[in-house]
């Protein structure tokens, strides 16, 4: 397999990154699974995606920055929190070399389970 072809999974993708973005990114897949513990691993638009009643979250690495999406930059809950951030309306940029959110990781991901649940149910009626 070349370098440039898609992981096959998250352990793949998280292996050709340098050991310490791989810890990073070990620790955001283990803080995602902590708070959507019946979610499944899928790796998609290239990188590693929480699935459950649609796409939960993304995250990716890159040279600088450990990009999660959608952020709910549009949402009161995570203004002041997100606007120490780069990203545009529906990203989050983590700057490697700070530390990591991972507590702002953690409810993000509580929230777009929340959104989705209400959406499903909403579609339901």
């Amino acid at each position: 397999m070349k370098s440039d072809d898609p992981a096959r999974d998250i352990d793949e993708y998280i292996a050709r990154f340098p050991e310490d973005v791989q810890e990073v990114l070990q620790a955001i897949r283990e803080t995602v699974r902590e708070a959507a513990p019946h979610a499944s691993e899928a790796i998609k638009y290239g990188m590693p995606t929480f699935v459950g009643d649609g796409n939960i979250v993304h995250f990716g690495a890159y040279k600088k920055h450990i990009g999660m999406y959608p952020a709910p930059r549009g949402n009161d809950e995570f203004q002041v929190e997100l606007s120490m951030y780069e990203g545009e309306k529906g990203t989050v940029r983590f700057p490697l070399g700070r530390p990591m959110p991972f507590d702002l990781i953690r409810r993000i991901v509580e929230f777009r389970i929340r959104e989705m649940k209400a959406k499903s149910n909403t579609a339901r009626l």
